[in-house]
């Protein structure tokens, strides 16, 4: 689930923090750039680990801060694949089952992986299970907060990094009073989270089949 990831930076020191300790001061921007954060195809950032090497030091014309490189390792949120996670039903929606695990959300079991008979229920917004036994089937809700086993099967990293302004449709310039902003539906885009995880159930929740055999 977390792995030490080695990694390698330009640190930059503010001369108000030279009376620190360089590794010190160091330490804390590495976890003020990084903690909570996702680098691309790395995983989930959480805490500096250790720095195994520091570069010499430089102070550049017009900048009164040090510059240093820094060899380091970092606390990374990166499950390999086929590994069983714990977690707990986030909400439901027609995209499948959204899970966390209280650090990282973005979690999602699709319709196809979840235990099958299932449907979803359109006025209480939930999956449920039409778990199949000698009396009948009986439906079992997978609603929030309930525990589940998942495996991981797959894993999508986007790239979120800021991009330029949208090429104009045609190169005509605006005329004085109209406007340049996107349309509507352009500026209402969805966000998309820059790491996330795709499962498969292991169990419908730890809490259902209690409460059945209850």
């Amino acid at each position: 689930m977390f792995v030490l990831v080695e990694m390698v930076d330009t640190v930059r020191i503010p001369p108000w923090n030279f009376q620190r300790q360089l590794n010190d001061a160091i330490a804390e921007e590495l976890n003020k750039k990084l903690a909570n954060k996702v680098v691309y195809n790395v995983g989930l950032c959480i805490c500096l680990y250790d720095i195994t090497k520091l570069e010499d030091s430089y102070i550049f014309p017009g900048d009164g801060a040090s510059h240093t490189k820094v060899h380091f390792r970092y606390v990374v949120f990166h499950p390999f694949l086929d590994e069983i996670l714990l977690g707990k039903i986030k909400y439901c929606s027609q995209e499948g089952v959204h899970v966390t695990m209280g650090f990282f959300d973005d979690i999602l079991i699709p319709p196809e992986s979840l235990q099958q008979p299932a449907k979803f229920d359109e006025a209480e917004q939930v999956w449920l299970w039409e778990y199949e036994t000698d009396e009948g089937a009986h439906d079992l809700y997978m609603d929030q907060g309930e525990e589940i086993r998942f495996r991981v099967t797959d894993e999508v990293f986007v790239d979120t990094s800021p991009t330029g302004p949208a090429a104009a449709a045609t190169d005509t310039p605006a005329q004085p009073g109209q406007s340049t902003a996107p349309p509507p539906e352009d500026s209402g885009e969805k966000k998309e989270a820059p790491y996330t995880l795709i499962g498969t159930i292991c169990d419908p929740g730890l809490g259902l089949l209690s409460w059945w055999n209850n």
